[in-house]
């Protein structure tokens, strides 16, 4: 038995755009490759309205429709293919084996799928891909006039006035056919001559009225039109009857669709190899009855009687060699039916390789972002940690050097680029490291002005004290009232340099402090200059100086 598509099921084609993929959706629509139970067991593509049987493999309803109304007792084709000898009651296909699946028509209407026409790019999810399909612009789609020939859809208006042969108009005055377009710049001598105006006295012409002038036709007479008029009552017709003549258009194109659709059907017997072979047997029997015809019109000649014996063994074996060749076009037939199934599977396995290796690749891109990703949130990590690195040494260090009993020993290095800095303005003063007058006491530290500050400024070295804000202030009793005392150390262990001051007691920078630090008091004039670098003493060696603050908390 030849098969027919399962495209065609009722032996009649379809309408243009109407139920266009009944058998299936073609996979290579969907953005990602299909999975294997949104595949129809049957022809392999995306199931269109979704049928289950009861061995649990599913079928689009025009190919398992199809299959049990052209087979009998037919084997479900997925469970043959999983093991030909199975003998299960529930393999047979027959109209009460299958039932609509819809929780796999759901899942399957929102695969995301793209318009497939050449320049089209819609994307969206298959439930509305038919719609799409009806009116894609890119959608090549027959003359609807039966020209032939295969046009995009938002070229079919400019084909039908410019291109196609089938539409054609016929001038009313030389009745010559021509394409629309032709028609509209087309003057012939019969219209010259009409439009020629005519010799008339020249009073006579005065006394015409308007209205007795040459009446004009409506530009959609060709459609139906009766209008008639002079020229502005034709030009005022035709802006306000839009409706009128749309209505005669598409009256038009039903009539010209119905007429294509009967010669179509007409037509498809004779087309392809079937057509061929209907032809040939037509053909045998013409001849048949022709040489049947020539022995009964020569049966009462005696004379003829050994040419029309002749004749009939030469028609005789020129029968026999159509009917020979008859069933050679058959076999080649046949062969090449099997050709195109293998070819058609063999793209079908190409396509399905090419979309896994398209998946693969995006699925490599979509890893490869995101280890960049996480390349670039590694690297703001380690950035985050040097900073964190950074200021846990810098607490280190400090928590290092800090001093809980009063007494802080400062060691300050550089001392000569520090003092060049301090005389060209570019940096006058440096802090100490905080410290602490007890455990849980005063905060506080020094400042150095190594080129002097206030009256001391340009002459000696000036040294200040100055109270921070600690963690323990709430308890301290205010305001600062202990006795401090400066050391500047002589490296040598012969003359250190001392000073020292009691807190006044009304000044705000002994008051608690409300911002981060209050304003130094000290000494102003603690040491000269000259005697910070002379070689009797040993206050600045190794460009270094060692100054050491004392806290009395016991006055």
């Amino acid at each position: 038995m030849a098969e027919r598509p399962p495209g065609d099921l009722d032996g009649v084609l379809s309408a243009p755009g109407e139920n266009e993929y009944p058998s299936g959706f073609p996979q290579n629509i969907c953005d990602d490759v299909p999975q294997d139970k949104y595949l129809c067991s049957n022809c392999n593509n995306v199931l269109n309205k979704a049928r289950q049987t009861k061995c649990g493999h599913r079928y689009c309803h025009a190919c398992v429709t199809w299959l049990v109304r052209n087979n009998k007792n037919l084997v479900c084709k997925r469970c043959k293919e999983e093991d030909s000898s199975l003998e299960n009651g529930n393999s047979i296909l027959t109209p009460d084996t299958f039932f609509n699946d819809a929780a796999i028509n759901k899942e399957i209407s929102e695969l995301k799928v793209h318009c497939a026409n050449q320049g089209c790019t819609w994307r969206g999810i298959l439930k509305n891909y038919e719609d799409h399909q009806c009116q894609c612009d890119f959608a090549l789609i027959p003359c609807n006039i039966g020209c032939g020939q295969m046009v995009e859809r938002r070229k079919l208006a400019s084909h039908l006035v410019k291109g196609c042969p089938n539409n054609m108009s016929t001038c009313s005055s030389c009745s010559q056919a021509m394409s629309p377009a032709k028609l509209q710049k087309h003057t012939c001598q019969s219209q010259a001559r009409d439009q020629k105006p005519a010799k008339t006295d020249k009073k006579e012409k005065n006394r015409q009225p308007s209205a007795a002038r040459k009446k004009e036709t409506c530009s959609f007479v060709e459609v139906g039109c009766t209008f008639k008029g002079n020229a502005e009552k034709v030009k005022e017709h035709e802006v306000s009857s839009h409706v009128a003549h749309l209505q005669l258009l598409l009256q038009i194109i039903s009539n010209l669709q119905e007429s294509v659709l009967a010669s179509t059907r007409r037509g498809q017997e004779s087309q392809g190899p079937y057509g061929q072979i209907a032809a040939l047997g037509e053909a045998i029997a013409n001849l048949q009855m022709w040489g049947t015809t020539d022995v009964e019109a020569d049966g009462g000649n005696g004379g003829c009687n050994e040419a029309s014996l002749a004749q009939s063994l030469q028609d005789g074996q020129a029968t026999g060699l159509l009917v020979q060749r008859l069933e050679e076009l058959q076999e080649r037939v046949h062969i090449s039916e099997n050709i195109i199934t293998v070819l058609n599977r063999e793209v079908e396995k190409t396509q399905l390789g090419i979309a896994m290796l398209d998946q693969q690749n995006q699925t490599s891109r979509e890893t490869i972002q995101e280890l960049e990703n996480q390349i670039t949130e590694h690297q703001r990590s380690m950035v985050i940690k040097d900073i964190l690195l950074n200021d846990l040494h810098q607490r280190i260090t400090a928590q290092e050097e800090i001093s809980y009993d009063g007494t802080f020993l400062w060691k300050v290095c550089n001392i000569s680029q520090k003092m060049r800095d301090a005389s060209t303005g570019r940096k006058s003063n440096h802090f100490s490291p905080a410290f602490y007058t007890s455990r849980y006491g005063f905060r506080v530290c020094m400042r150095l002005y190594l080129n002097g500050d206030g009256v001391g400024k340009g002459t000696h070295i000036s040294l200040f004290f100055v109270v921070m804000k600690g963690e323990y202030d709430a308890l301290l009793s205010w305001p600062f009232k202990h006795k401090v005392t400066f050391f500047l150390l002589d490296q040598n262990h012969k003359e250190h340099m001392i000073d020292a001051f009691r807190p006044d007691l009304s000044s705000s920078s002994f008051q608690r402090p409300v911002t981060e630090m209050n304003l130094a008091s000290g000494c102003p004039s603690f040491c000269p200059l000259g005697k910070l670098r002379s070689p009797r003493h040993g206050y600045c060696k190794d460009d270094t100086l060692f100054i050491k603050c004392v806290v009395d908390t016991t006055s």
